[in-house]
């Protein structure tokens, strides 16, 4: 079993680097192998719209190809992002947005969510990155969310720490109970309009 462990900061070995490495060392400590992707110093480029990926390729040559193989290897990923203007980072966005390309490779996967903020603005972005994993029929485990503005402010927080080091352990138990979407609703629901007949 892998957890994977997805930080969308720009920054190195912040405090959502921080509270990522947390939650896998809760994953370890179930047994489950770990890997940390952080997005810094990354070369990923926003989705250019063209939908070449239909065939289940993103044509955009860049280090979301080597994420991509990540993501579809491992049996739970942890998205983690600080809160910039009261939303995920830009990075987190072009992810979310590159993921099409994916289609149904990350059915039943776990997903959890680590959100770091200087103050307010939390909740939104959190539901954004939650509605992605369910619209890719992922299977929705645990939200960590804590407040830190400088640097390693996250480590003050035991609770968060605590919170952070159990959604890792969440992610394990969950992924061991095997769920699947029935095959037939695969495909997540769309809204219907001039596109859909």
């Amino acid at each position: 079993m892998k957890i994977l462990g997805l930080s969308c900061s720009p920054r190195k070995g912040g405090n959502t680097v921080i509270l990522l490495e947390e939650a896998l060392s809760g994953a370890q400590q179930e047994g489950a192998e770990t890997e940390l992707f952080s997005v810094s110093g990354k070369d990923i480029r926003p989705c250019d719209g063209c939908y070449a990926c239909r065939t289940g390729k993103c044509h955009i040559k860049d280090d979301m190809q080597p994420l991509y193989d990540k993501m579809v290897e491992a049996d739970g990923i942890i998205f983690g992002t600080p809160i910039y203007y009261y939303s995920m980072t830009g990075q987190a966005k072009i992810i979310i947005d590159r993921m099409l390309a994916l289609e149904r490779r990350l059915a039943n996967k776990v997903g959890g969510v680590i959100v770091v903020a200087g103050s307010i603005g939390i909740i939104s972005p959190a539901k954004d990155i939650y509605f992605a994993m369910v619209m890719k029929k992922m299977v929705p485990a645990s939200l960590v969310a804590v407040y830190g503005f400088n640097k390693d402010d996250v480590r003050a927080m035991k609770r968060g720490m605590q919170a952070a080091h159990d959604l890792g352990r969440e992610m394990v138990q969950i992924v061991a109970k095997k769920f699947e979407y029935p095959a037939e609703f695969a495909r997540p629901v769309f809204a219907y309009g001039t596109h859909t007949h």
